[in-house]
């Protein structure tokens, strides 16, 4: 329990709709004088559940991200945590101090001064005088408003205003700091360094609750990630996973949808296990049948030749965080990296040039096709990709029933680890199909190397001493 910062407990709300504004009125009387004389109340509203049945716990220290489509439920289950909101049914929890970013300035009073502002939020916000005095000019200073903090809040600009509000909640040292797409707050350097004092808030061991839209803030910030829509929790876990389901229903239809729910349902309850990669122990239909690698890929058989894979290939080392979109008209198949030759690998060496290789079949004429994939970190930063043709290219045509073959040469500079591919295909703003993790690969390095980081950019480092140079009293004079 003491590790515990935050316990959501079937957590639900529901709003009452009206059609009318007179069946609000109505809503409040005529049940009443009917229960009065033994008859049916009845109801003059729709019950809209925001959230439905939503539980889970965040421990101290923990940083969990909130995604989902507008109207999945985030901020309704964020005002919950923070107590502005009463749930319907369930409960929360909370050990600490909390500072909420959800909508900044909500609590400032326009005839008042940014000065007699800070004061007054940071009071709300369990703040003492003397704690609130001692942390004044780091609160202007983080704001960077300038003379302004004098002036009445009401001749802010809407930057100014937030920027206040953020300097206030992100400098009361929170045990439990709960943020809603308030990162997006001003210009590129104060983004920057909001970001930086987050990071800062989360190496001091504060609990962190993030809703976002953007994906990378997701990955790059969180331990865990929950993905909602419609209200319901469809999935907790690793962060990457949560943000390739919520693109995949970004981009489904109605119907789709319901199939993409079920597929997560599915998935949860046949794999229980958060690894990102499988071993031949979770893959047992790994198998080398006659020469021939056999495996079970995204339900679809895929033969691999032994002539065709290179020594530098690990039959083991295949991708379980792989998404496939509903295909939209094209379908890519054969995904995978290869040598020049055109040996499939999935161990590359540090130096070395491959390429990725996948192919795509048709089922339509489709006019301006275009082709990418992107290479990204274990923890689903994108680290760069390419596109065929370019940007400033019309695409290509395509016939019905034409396969296409893609080959995408790239230097191998990237720092041992452990990387991802995607795959995709696209005509104007329509996506036809895309494959998000569709392979794994590892680095390896072959020689000694100076180079850290991720990427190589091939830098020469080099000293020099400088002579020294001897003074005297003559020399000063």
């Amino acid at each position: 329990m003491n590790n515990i910062a935050i316990r959501v407990n079937n957590l639900s709300k529901c709003y009452h709709i009206y059609d009318r504004p007179q069946d609000r009125l109505k809503q409040s009387i005529v049940p009443k004088l009917r229960s009065l004389v033994g008859r049916n109340p009845g109801r003059y509203f729709r019950e809209f559940w925001a959230l439905n049945d939503v539980s889970f716990e965040v421990a101290r220290g923990e940083t969990v991200g909130i995604i989902g489509r507008n109207g999945s439920g985030k901020s309704t289950l964020l005002q919950m945590i923070c107590g502005t909101l009463e749930p319907t049914i369930g409960s929360v929890e909370t050990n600490g101090r909390v500072a909420a970013l959800l909508e900044l300035g909500a609590g400032f009073n326009p005839e008042f001064t940014g000065r007699e502002n800070v004061y007054m939020n940071a009071s709300v916000l369990g703040l003492s005088q003397e704690e609130i005095h001692a942390r004044f000019d780091e609160i202007v200073a983080f704001a960077d408003i300038g003379d302004f903090i004098e002036q009445p809040v009401k001749h802010y600009s809407s930057g100014m205003y937030a920027r206040l509000a953020f300097a206030v909640a992100i400098n009361v040292d929170p045990s439990i700091l709960v943020v809603d797409e308030a990162l997006a707050v001003g210009d590129e350097p104060f983004q920057r360094k909001c970001f930086a004092k987050i990071e800062e808030i989360k190496r001091n061991g504060a609990t962190i609750l993030f809703v976002s839209h953007s994906s990378s803030a997701i990955i790059e910030l969180c331990d865990r990630a929950i993905l909602l829509y419609g209200g319901e929790q469809l999935f907790t876990g690793q962060p990457k996973k949560a943000v390739a389901w919520y693109q995949k229903l970004m981009n489904a239809t109605q119907e789709q949808v319901l199939q993409i729910r079920e597929d997560i349902i599915q998935l949860l309850d046949s794999q229980p296990s958060s690894d990102v990669l499988a071993t031949p122990e979770t893959q047992p239909n790994k198998l080398k049948v006659n020469g021939v690698y056999v495996s079970d890929l995204d339900s679809k058989m895929e033969t691999i030749k032994e002539d065709e894979v290179d020594e530098n290939y690990n039959v083991s080392l295949i991708s379980k965080s792989m998404v496939s979109y509903v295909p939209n008209g094209a379908e890519i198949l054969n995904f995978r990296i290869e040598t020049l030759g055109g040996r499939r690998v999935n161990n590359l060496i540090k130096g070395r040039r491959y390429r990725i290789y996948y192919e795509v079949k048709f089922n339509e004429q489709v006019e301006n096709v275009r082709f990418y994939s992107i290479i990204k970190t274990i923890k689903g930063v994108e680290l760069g990709g390419i596109t065929y043709p370019t940007a400033r290219s019309y695409g290509i045509s395509v016939k019905e029933n034409q396969t296409i073959q893609i080959f995408f040469e790239f230097d191998c500079n990237l720092w041992p680890d452990t990387y991802f591919f995607n795959c995709g295909v696209a005509s104007d703003s329509v996506l036809l199909h895309r494959i998000i993790d569709a392979g794994v690969f590892r680095v390896t390095n072959s020689k000694d190397d100076s180079a850290i980081g991720v990427v190589d950019f091939g830098c020469f480092s080099s000293i020099r001493t400088k002579p020294s140079v001897s003074t005297s009293v003559g020399d000063i004079c």
